[in-house]
């Protein structure tokens, strides 16, 4: 085991004495010389190598190649807009070699856990950075650059060519047109830019105006999640009142007691519940009033089942005639024509009373 150890400590070594350039390049940010590392990641891809030095991507807390964040991989400029963080690295020569100076004081006084300056003042994350994070690798920054010969066609290598073979894309391209410098200060990043707009589309959960709701929709529970595990979730954001789970809907209602729990539950788990390996759907409920009329008109009960029809009973009714309010009540179904006084009703006469003779009025014989 000692021999394996000291070979293992041995090829690591020489790894790094072949990969690294003790001061070989200036940092692109504070123009200081620093000790650069180049290596290959992998098959027939590009050398990669570091662009600025561990002062710079520490103060920022990015990657020294690629100058994403550490936490999200995401660039600079998205990450401040989310955590709202204000860039207060100075431009010019001298401050910035004053500033650079204070932060190497304070990275050797603090542990290296925790980036310092602006991002390790501020709040610990973020929703927007949550959804816009990269959670799997992404290896298309790893390849070749396109081969200038073969856009031109003078290409003669064939498949040993180590670049790429492709049609480049449109220059006119924002994403064509990078400055690490922009990149870094977290302005003009066109790569930022496009995923700040992709955020501004992302769908949310607005609470509703009604103040008294305080339910919560929870869909696709499945036949895995039962109201056990949707209590163990919830009940964190406060006190739960009711847990109500519609089996043949496969969905729930959780009503909690007051209405920030209901709005800080929303918030932390819309987009973002999964329990059991399953991704649930979480949306605000209805108010009884709206709940009511929608289910009147849509056949839907008041736990959000929707009911079956009835065979044999007839279809809805159709909704009366609107009346005109000028125009008066005519419960008779009479002529609108004809005046009460001109109109001839013949009733008949009382018992013992032998009728009157045609087109004698019946009311004459009462008066006399």
């Amino acid at each position: 085991m000692a021999t394996s150890l000291g070979s293992n400590t041995y090829n690591r070594q020489n790894w790094e004495d072949a990969t690294k350039e003790k001061y070989g390049k200036e940092c692109k940010i504070c123009a200081r010389p620093f000790t650069v590392f180049r290596w290959c990641p992998g098959t027939r891809m590009r050398f990669k190598k570091t662009e600025v030095c561990q002062t710079c991507s520490k103060m920022k807390n990015v990657c020294q190649t690629c100058l994403l964040d550490l936490e999200y991989g995401l660039p600079i400029q998205v990450r401040d807009t989310g955590l709202n963080i204000k860039d207060d690295i100075p431009r010019s020569d001298v401050n910035k070699e004053f500033y650079t100076q204070n932060m190497e004081r304070e990275l050797a006084n603090s542990d290296g856990t925790r980036p310092v300056g602006q991002v390790g003042k501020a709040p610990s994350s973020s929703d927007m950075l949550l959804k816009l994070a990269r959670t799997t690798p992404y290896y298309k920054r790893n390849r070749p650059h396109i081969c200038s010969f073969w856009v031109k066609g003078e290409c003669r290598r064939g498949e040993e060519c180590p670049y790429r073979h492709e049609k480049p894309t449109d220059p006119d391209d924002p994403l064509a047109d990078q400055n690490i410098k922009d990149r870094y200060y977290g302005i003009n990043d066109p790569v930022a830019d496009k995923l700040l707009k992709r955020a501004s589309t992302m769908p949310r959960l607005d609470p509703p105006e009604d103040k008294t709701i305080t339910t919560l929709y929870i869909g696709g529970l499945g036949d895995t999640v039962t109201d056990g595990d949707l209590k163990n979730f919830f009940y964190q954001f406060g006190e739960i009142r009711t847990i109500t789970v519609v089996q043949r809907q496969q969905c729930a209602f959780i009503q909690f007691a007051t209405r920030p729990a209901a709005e800080m539950a929303a918030e932390k788990s819309f987009n973002k519940l999964i329990i059991n390996g399953r991704r649930l759907t979480v949306k605000w409920g209805r108010s009884q009033a709206a709940r009511g009329k929608d289910g009147i008109k849509e056949g839907v009960c008041e736990m959000g089942a929707s009911l079956d029809p009835v065979p044999g009973l007839p279809g809805t009714l159709p909704p009366p005639p609107a009346l005109d309010e000028e125009a008066p009540a005519n419960y008779f179904n009479l002529d609108p024509g004809s005046s009460p006084a001109v109109m001839n009703i013949t009733l008949p006469p009382p018992p013992g009373i032998n009728p009157p003779p045609p087109g004698e009025n019946i009311t004459s014989h009462f008066i006399s």
